[in-house]
């Protein structure tokens, strides 16, 4: 189904699904969306299927996607199976066919692994996702994003980096990849091979200060606009917190990566002993402030932490958008029902004003009674989606 609507930004740069489908995807066996690139609402009970469409959106990018679930759990029928997510996306640059899914007979049961499709040809990794689509999400699950571990802040801002540097993804995995066979020879092998040893820690110093100087240049652009604020959301002080940070602001990149490279080899006993890596990007932090009470987000009031998030989220998306003439898509997931009229109010307008495929979820669709004329409404019950 397509829904007509009014599109005050028809010229407007753009990531958007024009089509959807999913196939045994959560709780459905088959959907298809046939959409415009206005903002689309999804409205209806708890648990009738509307944070699923988001999370299958989310799996356009690198990673996980907005639950952070296994690829075997996400299968419609008990005890996992197959599925597939498959969009056809504008870009700026054109209309790309776009699809990622789960087979595990194709993996042989060894490891999970995402499958990727391009224009119908299998894609090497899902890295390339990057390269091609520009999304990110707010879902309550990220109410806590400042109070809980650094894991949730770090993967929060890489993928605002992603929008900018696609080739982060890549970076960010053949770190990590080399970062677990570190570990595996520190923790199996009395003896290790001390040259593998050095090849692994050279490609860990190597990938992790170009993460470490990714992270830094996004921070660099977005600090001073965050600092400002959307009223009526909050100006945000933002900064990156790590050796690394450190080292790359007191000297040149090649010098950084000599002194993670010492630091490695240093730190091999104790990371055999620990089993962890002690040192590297995987350990940054993502600090936030209030910018008018100067308060530590995670002390700050839910409302607050929440004003903070959609601050930095929509900052980022405005300066993509005026820097590089390409809006992002945006997932909101029951944002809107958190929010006071005023902030839901100015969100709405921010949004519309930028041009977004803006994704709304709620189960109170009188909240997006501002977006009826400007949105594509739909009601989802049970797997299943109608025109609202």
């Amino acid at each position: 189904m397509e829904q007509a609507v009014d599109n005050p930004n028809a010229d407007v740069r753009r990531f958007t699904v024009s089509r959807l489908t999913l196939t045994d995807f959560r709780n459905y066996a088959g959907l298809r969306l046939d959409l415009g690139p206005e903002p689309v609402v999804l409205t209806g009970a708890n648990g009738a299927g509307k944070t699923n469409i988001l999370e299958a959106l989310s799996l356009l990018a690198p990673g996980r996607g907005l639950r952070q679930a296994k690829l075997g759990e996400i299968a419609r029928l008990e005890g996992g199976g197959n599925w597939a997510v498959a969009t056809q996306i504008c870009t700026p640059k054109g209309p790309v066919d776009l699809g990622t899914g789960f087979a595990p007979a194709e993996t042989g049961g060894v490891r999970e692994k995402r499958l990727v499709r391009v224009d119908g040809e299998n894609a090497p990794n899902q890295h390339v996702l990057a390269e091609l689509m520009n999304v990110y999400w707010l879902t309550p699950q990220m109410d806590g994003l400042f109070a809980d571990g650094t894991s949730g802040r770090r993967r929060f801002f890489d993928r605002l980096v992603y929008t900018w540097d696609p080739a982060h993804a890549g970076r960010i995995s053949a770190y990590e990849t080399a970062m677990r066979e570190r570990s595996r020879l520190l923790r199996d092998d009395e003896r290790p091979d001390q040259a593998w040893l050095a090849a692994l820690e050279d490609t860990m110093a190597a990938r992790g200060i170009a993460v470490a100087a990714a992270r830094l240049e996004l921070l660099h652009r977005l600090a001073p606009l965050c600092a400002v604020g959307m009223a009526p959301f909050p100006g945000a002080e933002i900064a990156l917190v790590g050796d690394l940070e450190n080292w790359l602001s007191e000297g040149p990149a090649l010098e950084a990566e000599e002194r993670f490279r010492g630091k490695l080899a240093a730190e091999r006993r104790r990371d055999s002993e620990t089993g962890r890596t002690a040192s590297g990007p995987h350990r940054s932090d993502l600090t936030v402030h209030h910018g008018a009470s100067g308060q530590a987000a995670e002390l700050c009031s839910t409302g607050e932490q929440k004003a903070l998030l959609i601050a930095i989220v929509l900052t980022n998306a405005t300066h993509r958008s005026a820097e590089e003439g390409a809006v992002p898509m945006l997932l909101m997931d029951e944002v809107a029902a958190h929010l006071d009229e005023a902030r839901r109010g100015a969100l709405f307008e921010h949004l519309l004003a930028l041009g977004a495929q803006t994704w709304f979820t709620g189960t109170d669709a009188g909240l997006f009674s501002p977006l009826k004329s400007q949105a594509q409404m739909f009601r989802v019950a049970e797997g299943a989606i109608s025109d609202a």
